[in-house]
């Protein structure tokens, strides 16, 4: 019997794959790796990405080069015939040593990080003719892409902002470009900070809009088609001194508060290890016992405490303590605390539990039983058992009456 036709397959939809300048293999060292590990990687504008294979389209792992520094050859110390394939990209916050296919790659990916870094072709690199136009392409791709982006150190902040940011974070750069504070429509600032013997030298320089796009005005006035060209153009003018600032987006991972001290007066930065529903004590101030064990005495456990317990006593002679009796004041003091009195209390707390079972000895509910006992018992007893046994006699005789009542009737 043949089986049902199953549904028809359809195939699996194929992503774009992603548009690169340039792209080979290449093996990769960072700073914390041991050994090298080889990916595909590919240059995608300031972004080297890092795959399995050339047919995937997710990068595994990415490379700012935002940050860059420079670029310099590097020779292993293992062996000396792969020497000219090695190179090394020092970034602002590490260095990644690489190692390329052959001499031809090493120079191409060294000529394209440069091209996209510097906005220029090299020309100290060995490269073809042929190379060289390849990498007046790569130039033409990137400064097209950059005229449609701002660039990364732009931040929409005041002339005072920029200031503090510059002075705060020297770390991340010392050149920033914000929004004109004179009201120029379209009109931009830069501002700048270097370190002259130790005193800090700050300049603001105006950008305004012109043709092509943009012009820098400075005594020259130099034309520039986007923002990141005027931001190159101060990079390339000073030799790479003054570096775009990139803002570390780090983010703080433990809670602080000022907290001012009482004793001083002073405001301390306060960081909890752990997070916690009250107020963090200082640790100069002692803390204060847990409120759960608290001391109590035992004159105050004695008062809620029932006298007695509910079982009975067998012992007759259980005298109470002198703890458990009732302070008496006695007006006359030579008597003493074991007189009658005190004595004779705890005997009948005593007794009372022992008598509620003597009524179960005599069978009352026996007629028979009664009648014959004051026949012969209760001769010359007191006048009371004889007036008792008397009642109980007429109550018998009652009793047989209407019983033989019942049975006639029943007859």
């Amino acid at each position: 019997m043949a089986s049902a036709p199953g549904p028809p397959r359809v195939p699996k939809p194929k992503g774009v794959p992603p548009s690169h300048y340039y792209e080979s293999f290449l093996e990769k060292k960072g700073p914390r790796d041991q050994e090298y590990k080889k990916f595909w990687a590919g240059l995608q504008g300031l972004t080297i990405c890092f795959y399995n294979s050339n047919r995937d389209f997710q990068p595994l792992e990415k490379l700012d080069l935002r940050t860059f520094v420079k670029l310099t050859d590097s020779i292993p110390h293992v062996s000396s015939r792969d020497s000219g394939i090695h190179f090394t990209l020092t970034l602002r916050t590490q260095d990644v040593k690489f190692k390329a296919e052959s001499l031809e790659s090493r120079e191409m990916w060294k000529g394209c990080i440069l091209t996209v870094v510097e906005l220029r072709v090299p020309t100290n690199l060995n490269l073809l003719p042929g190379h060289l136009y390849m990498m007046a392409g790569v130039l033409a791709k990137e400064e097209a892409r950059r005229t449609c982006e701002v660039p990364s150190c732009f931040l929409k902040v005041s002339r005072l902002e920029a200031q503090l940011l510059l002075e705060r974070y020297p770390e991340c750069g010392n050149l920033l470009l914000r929004p004109s504070g004179d009201g120029t429509e379209g009109g931009f600032s830069v501002t700048t900070r270097q370190m002259l013997n130790g005193v800090p030298v700050v300049r603001h320089y105006k950008v305004k809009p012109g043709d092509p796009k943009y012009v820098i005005d400075v005594e020259d006035p130099f034309p520039c088609a986007s923002l990141d060209a005027v931001v190159n153009y101060f990079v390339s003018q000073t030799k790479r001194a003054l570096v775009p600032f990139l803002l570390d987006e780090d983010y703080e991972k433990v809670l602080g508060y000022v907290d001012a001290d009482k004793e001083n007066g002073e405001s301390l930065w306060v960081a909890p290890s752990a997070p916690g529903p009250g107020p963090v004590i200082p640790a100069s101030i002692p803390k204060p016992p847990p409120p759960v064990p608290v001391p109590v005495s035992s004159q105050d456990k004695l008062p809620p405490i029932p006298p007695l317990p509910p079982p009975p006593i067998e012992d007759e002679n259980y005298v109470v303590p002198i703890e458990d009796t009732p302070a008496v004041e006695y007006v006359n003091q030579d008597v003493s605390s074991c007189s009658r009195p005190a004595i004779l209390k705890p005997k009948k707390l005593a007794k009372l539990p022992v008598k509620p079972p003597k009524p179960p000895i005599t069978p009352k509910p026996e007629p028979k039983v009664v009648k014959s006992v004051p026949a012969r018992n209760l001769v010359g007893s007191s006048p009371q058992a004889l007036v008792l046994a008397t009642r109980l006699g007429d109550v018998t005789a009652e009793l047989e009456e209407k019983l033989q009542k019942r049975r006639a009737l029943e007859q």
